[in-house]
């Protein structure tokens, strides 16, 4: 698998860049801004933007989809219950990240789905609670948690859809269900490291 972080975007955002080399076909993860750069790693690598796949439906993360969208060809993927945050950001929240409207879902997803680029494969698992839709990715030891779970902290619950007592139940009975070492990609550049584990988060994250 190859897999690049890149922070992007005026929220430190987490974009990732997860291609399959021997088949060439790869998605990104939350392109919040600096499309061209991340299409730029792709070609450097060899390795062509199938999809685009949110996290969940902010606009500190879909900020990038129009034009990573028209530039690729490539199709959005959300899980359904924040589909419709896609294309209902408030124009004031576009004007204040300076953002582009985010084309509709081309494709959603619900918990236990899978996303396919070449032999890669990434499992949803719906982790609501930041919002209705929020989602993580798991595949091979790795999961991308959006901003569901940072390092050694959690996502906010105040936004309209969140909940602290449903993402709390998304962080017990799905991430910290999975192996103690399993290497955690957030959404956000917000803690001490830039990835952590299950197994440290269980132990230093002061929220749980």
């Amino acid at each position: 698998m190859f897999l690049e972080q890149i922070q992007v975007g005026q929220m430190m955002v987490f974009a990732y860049l997860v291609g399959d080399p021997q088949s060439g076909e790869a998605l990104v993860i939350d392109p919040a801004a600096e499309t061209e750069d991340i299409i730029a790693r792709a070609k450097k690598n060899n390795l062509k933007i199938k999809y685009i796949v949110n996290t969940h439906g902010h606009v500190d993360h879909i900020s990038g989809n129009s034009d990573m969208k028209k530039l690729t060809g490539a199709e959005i993927i959300v899980h359904e219950d924040d589909a419709s945050r896609l294309t209902n950001t408030p124009a004031s929240l576009l004007s204040m990240f300076n953002a582009k409207p985010s084309p509709a879902a081309d494709i959603t997803v619900k918990d236990g789905d899978q996303i396919r680029v070449g032999d890669i494969t990434l499992n949803v698992l719906h982790t609501p609670g930041h919002s209705e839709g929020s989602m993580s990715l798991y595949s091979s030891g790795i999961v991308f948690t959006g901003d569901t779970l940072f390092v050694e902290a959690v996502g906010r619950t105040d936004f309209p859809g969140g909940s602290w007592d449903v993402m709390y139940q998304s962080i017990q009975q799905k991430l910290f269900r999975l192996p103690d070492e399993t290497r955690v990609l957030p959404g956000h550049n917000y803690g001490r490291m830039t990835s952590s584990t299950i197994g440290h988060e269980k132990e230093h994250n002061p929220f749980l």
